[in-house]
């Protein structure tokens, strides 16, 4: 340890102001601490970095370097087979099958279906009264995981989203971070509601894979997964199928509603991002295909800012099966490695004024993925960033472009800590205004754009 960077030295302190203020501790860390610093962890310690030469040599070492860093603090969201907990040819072989439904064509078949699900929620808000941004966005996000993800017939889609809802209810962040609170205390604590929850989105899991196993054909992912074979042949058992799912609907309908409502949060909170992204939007036509709405630079970068000052995941972790160099720092086998996002994204030399939300610096330049990495990076960043990516921007476009709305309130909201990832308190308090009348003069909208 006397050979390693200096750090926080009480576990125990450092995962409390973690849990309570990722963002700001790791600050205040890296001012008391300098770069690279030692972050002591209740499942190891840690070596992290926000600079791009440190994320560089994490993202770019061998895939062969790392395991999975505090595997017991996610697989009980997750399941062993899942591919964020699979390392080596099992992890190879994994994105195999999971990457082609979400990307290229087989995605682009989402977009309507994407904006559907966006408008089809918001027909619930009524004019002059409050709703939270993240209740509706998580809404919208289970919608497209059912179709898109499950397939489900009309009669299952209740079931599943109902029991998705349950579960995501019940993952309490001290049952994620601390494990001495996983027991079931006479079944009235945090676990055993947790695990009540998980068997019930189980059942209603293995029975559509079991009802899908009967048929074949489907664009969906599960029929998809269920049809895919590996190089000898074989297919997924029922167990690795269910892991795989539950890993895409954990990592992302949470992730996506909040980045959603941030983005909904700071384009109403700053006049000049709204008047100039409708601007882009009115530009286009009313039938606009979903691809065309999604190739828009600046709505790209409204998304891209809002990812960068609001990291859902603030920090990328690995641990090490042979020693690392870190910052002039020798990090030895057994030990953690971190690429914190929220320091490298907050750094002055890289992002001018780096509290500021400031859309344009994305259409200024483009950052190298040691710069900006908020979907991870290397060979483990995250399978569904294009999926993301897509439908973050088409329902936000989708809602913008029918409907005025306000925030409930000039206050700042502060970043939490849900679960795994970090949102909004209070999930964004906004009011529907009435119903949007777009620009009827596309010429000056779409000067106004550039």
């Amino acid at each position: 340890m006397a050979q390693l960077p200096p750090g926080p030295r009480s576990a125990t302190l450092a995962t409390l102001h973690y849990t309570l203020d990722a963002y700001g501790y790791y600050s205040k860390c890296l001012e008391k601490y300098g770069d690279p610093f030692l972050y002591p962890s209740l499942y190891g310690p840690l070596v992290v970095t926000g600079s791009p030469e440190g994320i560089r040599s994490i993202f770019s070492a061998d895939p062969d370097t790392f395991e999975v860093f505090g595997r017991k603090a996610v697989e009980p969201l997750f399941g062993p087979a899942s591919i964020f907990l699979v390392t080596g040819q099992r992890h190879k072989r994994s994105r195999r099958l999971l990457m082609p439904p979400l990307h290229g064509a087989r995605m682009h078949k989402y977009g309507m279906l994407m904006m559907e699900a966006a408008l089809t929620c918001a027909e619930r808000w009524r004019t002059g009264d409050p709703f939270v941004a993240r209740e509706t966005m998580q809404e919208v996000s289970i919608q497209i995981i059912l179709r898109a993800v499950f397939g489900a017939s009309l009669e299952r889609s209740e079931r599943l989203r109902e029991a998705i809802l349950e579960t995501d209810r019940t993952i309490n962040p001290l049952i994620v971070v601390f494990e001495a609170v996983r027991r079931n205390f006479g079944g009235i604590g945090p676990w055993a509601r947790f695990q009540r929850a998980l068997q019930k989105l189980d059942a209603v899991v293995y029975e559509e894979i079991a009802e899908r196993r009967k048929v074949s054909g489907g664009e969906d992912i599960l029929s998809l997964l269920l049809a895919a074979r590996h190089e000898d042949g074989t297919g997924l058992t029922d167990a690795e199928v269910r892991d795989e799912l539950l890993s895409l609907v954990t990592a992302g309908h949470e992730t996506t509603a909040i980045a959603l409502s941030w983005a909904l949060y700071w384009v109403h909170r700053q006049p000049e991002v709204r008047e100039r992204l409708l601007a882009e939007l009115d530009a286009l036509p009313g039938d606009a295909a979903p691809d065309a709405i999604a190739a828009l630079p600046y709505l790209d970068a409204v998304c891209s800012e809002t990812l960068r000052l609001y990291p859902i995941i603030p920090e990328v972790t690995r641990l090490l099966r042979k020693p690392l160099v870190l910052g002039g720092y020798t990090v030895p086998e057994g030990m953690g490695v971190g690429a914190i996002t929220a320091l490298a994204h907050m750094r002055e030399d890289t992002y001018p004024s780096p509290e500021a939300f400031n859309p344009e610096r994305f259409l200024a330049r483009t950052y190298s993925p040691f710069e900006f990495m908020p979907f991870g990076g290397g060979a483990r960043r995250c399978i569904g960033v294009a999926f993301a990516m897509y439908e973050m921007k088409l329902v936000l476009a989708a809602i913008l472009r029918r409907y005025a709305l306000r925030l409930e309130t000039d206050a700042p909201v502060r970043p939490v800590r849900r679960s795994v990832p970090v949102g909004p308190r209070g999930g964004v308090v906004m009011r529907l205004e009435g119903m949007r009348v777009p620009s009827r003069q596309p010429a000056v909208a779409a000067q106004a754009a550039s």
